[in-house]
């Protein structure tokens, strides 16, 4: 196998296409769901419970972000934009939005905020010149599009590419359009994996913190602000640097989830997170200080 660092996004990279296309009419992203935070102590809420710094985000922007165990464990990862004050939108990675908001929503308590699904909306892909997005000078900027539709741009090392959050318009999917979706949707996935963004289908904690997936890289988490759940375990491992495993991009053939990754002398350095959908490329976390060939 051949192994380099995983890669970041390097938002920015706006392309032309056809600015009157309707997003919606695009194919959509079906393992990325929708969900909405609202009221007027959204922010607070979210403040308190995600591992990014939601109070220096300002309106019109998105970043990524996540939710800790009280372990340090990822559980959940997405991208929580905010469009207006009170209101924040979260592309929730494969999960299923009805369970994330459950297990949210116990912590809410007396705040004035609000957590559900958001099942009108989907995420639809836009690739290189699929659509256009308005050029802007702030990659972290929403797009706003056709039809009141959001963008976010998620360009990277593996090309141009949007993600719209738009009214997907019913359930209603040709043969066609379903097929449109899964060849997105699937293509989607290994360019997030591409780009250091772990893409592990679970429903409970990953068994790994956010410094082992290099999740800093994507500046998808804070050591600064407030207490939030975990945030003891990943201040402890960024101030004393106990993290010895990192994320790193494998190629190679037949990769898979959970497989295991040997050094060239036949010790365990790590395990696969996820695998693009051939098993070509993969995101793994890895006890390692340079690159080099694994078995």
């Amino acid at each position: 196998m051949k192994i380099s660092e995983s890669s970041i996004p390097e938002p920015g990279h706006d392309t032309a296409g056809d600015a009157g296309a309707d997003p919606g009419r695009l194919p959509r992203i079906t393992d990325i769901a929708v969900v909405r935070i609202t009221g007027p102590e959204a922010e607070a809420f979210a403040q308190s419970q995600f591992m990014s710094d939601v109070s220096g985000l300002p309106v019109g922007h998105w970043h990524w972000s996540g939710w800790l165990s009280a372990k340090g464990r990822v559980q959940a990862l997405f991208a929580l934009a905010r469009p207006a004050p009170g209101d924040l939108l979260l592309l929730l990675l494969d999960q299923p939005a009805d369970a994330f908001c459950a297990a949210l929503g116990r912590f809410v308590l007396r705040r004035r905020v609000r957590v559900a699904p958001a099942p009108e909306l989907a995420v639809h892909a836009a690739f290189d010149g699929d659509a256009a997005w308005a050029i802007n000078a702030e990659p972290d900027a929403l797009r706003h599009g056709p039809q009141g539709s959001l963008g976010l741009d998620c360009s990277g090392d593996g090309g141009s590419r949007i993600g719209w959050i738009s009214a997907h318009g019913g359930a209603n999917r040709s043969r066609a359009e379903l097929a449109e979706d899964a060849a997105a949707t699937a293509r989607w996935r290994a360019e997030d994996l591409r780009h250091g963004l772990p893409r592990a289908k679970t429903t409970g904690e990953l068994a790994f913190t956010p410094h082992m997936l290099s999740l800093d890289r994507l500046k998808a988490f804070s050591v600064r602000k407030g207490c939030y759940p975990g945030q003891e375990i990943v201040a402890r491992t960024h101030f004393i640097g106990q993290a010895k495993r990192q994320a790193w991009w494998l190629e190679g053939a037949a990769l898979a989830s959970a497989q295991p990754v040997h050094s060239p002398d036949g010790r365990v350095i790590g395990e696969v997170v996820a695998a693009t959908g051939e098993g070509r490329g993969a995101l793994a976390v890895l006890a390692l200080e340079t690159a080099g060939p694994v078995g």
